[in-house]
């Protein structure tokens, strides 16, 4: 997953995702990347997105902080493995079991939000990830994410 967005390395038929999916034309087409140990994605809201003008509806930074976590997941489980011998292992998909946001100050229409996640806990069908979501370098919200290995039921 270097160099190409986690969400891209997910196979064709597991890639419809609202949030993240490569294949939903309509979603938010979110793109997440290493960036040393933390990963980073980046997103413009459109006039849609609105909750009251000049503001950012809650439900975009659920949706964002959500996407952001389980591509992480995703990416952190793969690194585990890598780290554990097995190079030709590919990108396990994760689904979100708990997800908890702090809204902590108005998210501003017009700038690019930033998402950054941190690892804190790596297990073969679990993965615990905190994500903040900022704007012109404010912190907007925090999320704290359990993401497990998506169900052989799903796939």
């Amino acid at each position: 997953m270097q160099g190409i967005a986690f969400q891209d390395a997910y196979p064709e038929e597991l890639s419809h995702c609202y949030g993240c999916g490569k294949n939903n034309p309509h979603g938010h087409q979110l793109k997440s990347y290493w960036d040393g140990d933390e990963t980073v994605a980046y997103f413009i809201p459109e006039p849609f997105h609105t909750a009251i003008p000049g503001f950012v509806y809650g439900g975009l930074i659920a949706s964002l902080i959500d996407c952001h976590g389980t591509g992480s997941a995703s990416a952190a489980a793969l690194r585990a493995l890598q780290d554990g011998g097995e190079t030709d292992a590919e990108p396990p998909r994760f689904v979100t079991a708990a997800l908890n946001i702090d809204y902590l100050a108005p998210t501003p229409m017009g700038v690019e939000l930033e998402l950054v996640g941190v690892i804190k806990e790596v297990k073969p069908r679990k993965v615990v990830v905190e994500i903040t979501l900022s704007a012109a370098g404010i912190v907007c919200a925090k999320g704290h994410m359990v993401a497990v290995k998506m169900p052989d039921t799903m796939m």
